[in-house]
């Protein structure tokens, strides 16, 4: 990643409140959208589990006792968007499977609309993985490889094949985790025939989408799988709840084939019971696990898939890219799935009161000695250049809680914040760049240096970190004073950094003394003397 283009860090922030009335769960999203990044941040999500797909038996309409939850959930959303200072004509409602299957589902609408004054959208199968769709794209970097998106509800599962640009493919197919335990289960632990009709049944309910997907791919292809949606989350919750280091979020967390075969089997075996005993779980989605796992299960297998990945973002978020779309703050997709990683390092640095003109000035510097190092102070491949941008934009978000130690809170804000577009290990790789920019090298014993799995990630990491720390040495003074720097090499054990002034004459006294300090650390990481020449 190249330097970040300057700009003002955004004070026209405007809320804006997505609500997606699902078969099994009322979601909301408050977010606030920055509309000169063209971009948003997630205040507030909030999650109802109201089992509308729990229809009439004889008749399919929404039960009684269904609308009356949905509608003291979508009162309390209502209410709580309006806190935020979500305009009403900025709340996004959309409805799906079971609202527009059931056949009071258009009048229990119109009184929404009637009695909460709630406009809805009720969106067909097609539309519903488009807007899914949108929701992963603002949340993961696709790269030049195409991902498959499952996302499986209530009462739909919907399957996009889709890469940064465009979705090749959108489908939807009617079996979810509730309908199918409505329709199919009737005892538990399931009987080994009934998993066999069931496993049979999902597959042919799903053969025409992957069908569609298999004809859209091009030759040599091998996508990228993603899961969202409830289901996914769980069994992603119960994978990491075995793991040695379990993650702080789902968000780019990996399960394997292996691993989700051996947890379906273990779900198999468990009475409603003991499910619900599973820390992993709560108690309403522990009675729709068995065929929303064995939904997953079966189209990894049918789909070839040997992992997925998990996604966070997924319907609700979508709503909220169709918004910005809508509003024109969105023109060009791509364009805006292509700087995930820039806004969503823009957004912290905006959340934790960073000199942003100072913080890509240092960037511009480490990127310039990352160039100018290569094979001397580093051996990176290029993976590392962008992890030190990123480090070099937040290195000092830790000042937003105290200015002693602040390498250390940077490494927990930067930690425990949001960075889309990265995976967990690049996560923890930038934040413990920017940890290890001052004061000690990286230990043993420190928790930022053992969370860093690998040898090979860990010498990008102390290489990275090496780089920046030169970077911010050179930025001593609120104003820039360096029109730039030239690394020399002097053999293969030394090397001289030249600084060059803005203007004839200026003492760079600070900017040399500043360097000199790093001098005994970069001899102790990579064995390298560092001078101090100036032009």
């Amino acid at each position: 990643m190249s330097e970040a283009p300057s700009r003002s860090i955004g004070s026209s922030i405007r809320p804006v409140a997505g609500i997606d009335i699902g078969t099994n769960s009322i979601h909301l999203l408050v977010a606030a959208v920055d509309t000169e990044l063209r971009t948003f941040s997630v205040i507030l999500t909030e999650k109802s589990t109201t089992r509308l797909g729990e229809r009439d038996p004889e008749t399919g309409d929404l039960s009684p006792d269904a609308i009356e939850r949905a509608f003291t959930t979508l009162r309390h959303c209502r209410e709580l968007a309006a806190s935020h200072g979500v305009d009403p004509g900025d709340v996004v409602t959309a409805a799906t499977s079971a609202v527009r299957e059931a056949p009071n589902g258009r009048d229990f609408l119109q009184s929404i609309q009637e009695q909460l004054g709630l406009e809805v959208d009720l969106v067909s199968g097609p539309e519903e993985a488009r807007l899914i769709y949108l929701g992963v794209l603002s949340g993961m970097a696709f790269g030049d490889q195409p991902h498959l998106i499952l996302d499986i509800g209530g009462g739909s599962t919907e399957l996009v094949l889709a890469d940064g640009r465009d979705a090749r493919v959108l489908t939807s197919t009617r079996v979810g985790a509730v309908r199918l335990q409505r329709d199919f289960v009737r005892e538990e632990p399931l009987p080994a025939k009934r998993v066999e009709f069931l496993r049979a049944f999902i597959q042919g309910s799903l053969e025409p989408a992957v069908l569609q997907v298999r004809q859209q791919l091009q030759a040599g292809e091998r996508p990228v799988m993603v899961a969202t949606s409830g289901t996914a989350m769980a069994i992603a919750a119960l994978a990491a709840a075995d793991d040695p280091r379990p993650p702080l979020r789902m968000q780019g967390y990996r399960v394997s084939r292996q691993r989700l075969d051996q947890l379906v089997e273990r779900l198999l075996g468990l009475t409603p019971a003991q499910r619900r005993a599973l820390p992993a779980l709560n108690e309403r989605r522990a009675e729709i696990i068995v065929p929303g796992a064995l939904i997953l299960q079966t189209a990894m297998e049918m789909l070839g898939a040997a992992e997925l990945v998990i996604c966070e973002r997924a319907l609700r978020e979508g709503l909220i890219v169709d918004w910005m779309l809508r509003n024109d703050l969105i023109v060009d997709r791509f364009a805006f799935q292509s700087s995930i990683r820039q806004r969503t390092v823009l957004h912290l640095a905006q959340r934790y009161k960073v000199d942003v003109p100072r913080a890509e000035r240092v960037a511009a510097y480490a990127q310039s000695l990352y160039s100018q190092s290569q094979g001397l102070l580093h051996s990176d491949d290029g993976s590392g250049r962008q992890l030190l941008w990123a480090a070099a934009m937040l290195h000092s978000c830790g000042q937003h809680i105290n200015t002693g130690a602040y390498h250390k809170h940077s490494w927990y804000l930067i930690r425990h914040g949001e960075l889309l577009g990265y995976s967990d290990s690049e996560h923890l790789m930038v934040a413990a760049i920017a940890r290890y920019h001052r004061r000690s090298l990286p230990k043993k014993r420190h928790e930022s240096w053992q969370l860093i799995e690998g040898r090979d990630q860990r010498r990008t990491v102390a290489a990275m970190a090496l780089l920046l720390r030169l970077a911010v040495a050179l930025d001593r003074r609120p104003e820039p004073v360096l029109a730039g720097l030239q690394l020399r090499r002097d053999g293969d054990h030394h090397c001289s950094i030249r600084l060059e002034p803005m203007h004839a004459g200026q003492d760079l006294s600070l900017e040399r003394w500043s360097l000199a300090a790093c001098q005994a650390a970069v001899e102790e990481a990579v064995g390298v003397r560092l001078s101090v020449e100036e032009r």
